[in-house]
């Protein structure tokens, strides 16, 4: 009896063991096919340095601190498909050519989302917050009303440069050194919240303080974030994140703003009232529907996150070396400006007439005003090229947008720099309305393409000729020795002007 009863159990014994074995087997099975096909269109797609296991560490180490070198031998290699390379914890996709930007741009959110690359690039979840990926309803803010003010607060902005200036860059007669990197940030830091939260909180110093270091930090922090593995970051992100005391500092300034608005939605039970602030915390409640989205915390997010997307811009430093790079335009330029602020005045019409200073600053972001990628979007479901490459879900795809804007296929001279290079394009007949830099185009993708091009594009350029052109009437400028522009600063797909580098001011003196 016992005997039977042994051999019975351990046959029951050994039966569950098979039939569990095998369950596993099934169930994991699916898991390892999609492991091995994924792995297998990874394979598909060359890579430019080493791709080994170990020696994949190498190969990211070398992007680091070499990332011009490796994006150009991709660029030169894979002219018209992509190719990969390794970083710190995945490949990263590189699409090259206009071909491939197309696919881009006409493919859907459900295919390449650029919300989802822009979350985990920026590890959102721990330098801002996760709510503004879940409901981001602050870009609807950025692409309409912003856009749409930009005329009726122009005077106000105007107002703003002349004062930040002045303060900053006192007009004198003798040369004087300005340390250009940290100045334009307090520069353009002061107009854009002018234009966002009005005076006199635009001129507060510690508000600036915040904004001005909290973008940094930011971008600074994202980077930390990404050098660690997946299951890292979120130490990483806890560790290292400065949003509760930002946020708690930044409530300060602006609780007292928020309550307000919301006691006088209140009383007039409308969101409409008389004498209502035509600034981005009323743009925000007009946005805002939900009870959740109307908090003083919610607010302080989605202001916070705006002044970073609109104070970290390189542009306007960027626009300023090559201004003190190229005395040769100044000439053309200032005639141009002086001319459309007599028929105008200080306005955005009379910006828009700037056609010479728009073909600047415009070639100013081709040269300049990106780094390695561009037009960055997280691959959701496996994606295929026009040119049978297939990518799977999961890996991040970007544009070497320094690459293609020296490419010779695309540009003449491309590492020329031709401040008149775009102006004499839109001279052409049916061509006066293009080759704006506000208008992104397959050959041009500082600002992104198609639908999800950068919404708050249109502010920025705005701005940025504002201060140029200010500069221009007032100032003159130039390098310490004559034309040799301090070098950019490359740190993995990020290029930076230089932050050391100075330019000297003056009183303008008429020829």
């Amino acid at each position: 009896m016992t005997s039977s009863y042994n051999t019975s159990s351990l046959q029951a014994t050994l039966l569950l063991l098979i039939c569990l074995v095998s369950g596993a087997t099934w169930i994991s099975l699916p898991r390892f096919i999609r492991w091995r096909t994924r792995a297998a269109m990874l394979n598909a797609i060359p890579t430019i340095g080493p791709s080994g296991f170990l020696s994949g560490y190498i190969g990211m180490y070398s992007f680091f601190t070499n990332p011009r070198e490796i994006l150009q031998e991709g660029y030169n290699k894979y002219p018209n498909s992509v190719y990969k390379i390794a970083l710190i914890d995945r490949w990263a996709i590189i699409a090259n050519g206009c071909m491939m930007i197309e696919d881009i741009k006409k493919a859907s959110d459900t295919q390449l989302d650029m919300r989802e690359a822009t979350a985990e690039s920026l590890q959102i979840e721990y330098t801002l917050s996760k709510d503004l990926h879940v409901d981001p309803y602050h870009v609807a803010v950025v692409r309409t009303q912003i856009t749409r003010n930009i005329a009726s607060r122009f005077s106000e902005v105007r107002d703003e440069i002349v004062a930040a200036f002045a303060d900053h860059i006192p007009v004198q007669e003798d040369w004087v050194k300005i340390p250009a990197y940290t100045t334009s940030f307090q520069i353009v830091g002061r107009t854009v919240n002018r234009f966002f939260v009005g005076l006199p909180l635009c001129r507060d110093p510690d508000w600036l303080d915040l904004n001005t270091h909290f973008a940094v930090n930011v971008f600074l922090s994202a980077t930390i974030i990404n050098i660690f593995p997946g299951f890292l970051k979120p130490i990483a992100g806890r560790l290292l994140t400065r949003m509760p005391a930002s946020m708690k500092r930044a409530a300060k300034h602006l609780a007292p703003m928020i309550e307000e608005r919301l006691v006088m939605e209140d009383q007039h039970q409308s969101k409409d009232w008389p004498g209502k602030p035509n600034d981005l915390i009323s743009w925000l409640l007009d946005e805002a529907t939900e009870d959740k989205q109307r908090t003083v915390s919610e607010l302080v997010t989605r202001v916070l996150a705006i002044e970073v997307a609109a104070i970290h811009t390189t542009a306007f430093c960027n626009a300023l070396y090559e201004l003190a790079a190229h005395p040769d335009i100044v000439g053309h330029l200032r005639e141009e400006v002086q001319a459309a602020v007599k028929e105008s005045g200080w306005t955005k019409e009379s910006i828009s007439k700037m056609r010479k200073l728009d073909s600047f600053l415009k070639e100013t972001l081709r040269l300049s005003g990106s780094g390695g990628f561009v037009n960055t979007r997280k691959v959701m479901e496996d994606f295929t090229f026009s040119d049978g490459t297939t990518v799977p879900a999961g890996m991040i795809i970007a544009v070497s947008a320094y690459m293609a804007h020296h490419d010779e296929r695309l540009y003449e001279n491309p590492y020329t720099f031709d401040a008149l290079r775009f102006y004499k394009m839109r001279s052409g007949e049916g061509e006066s309305i293009k080759h704006q830099t506000a208008a992104p185009a397959l050959d041009y993708i500082p600002f992104g393409i198609g639908r999800n091009a950068c919404p708050g594009r249109f502010l920025a350029v705005y701005e940025i000729k504002g201060l140029i052109a200010h500069i221009l009437m007032v100032y003159d400028v130039k390098f310490e020795e004559e034309g040799v522009k301090p070098p950019f600063e490359w740190y993995g797909q990020n290029m930076n002007p230089s932050r050391t580098g100075v330019v000297l001011f003056r009183k303008r003196q008429e020829p």
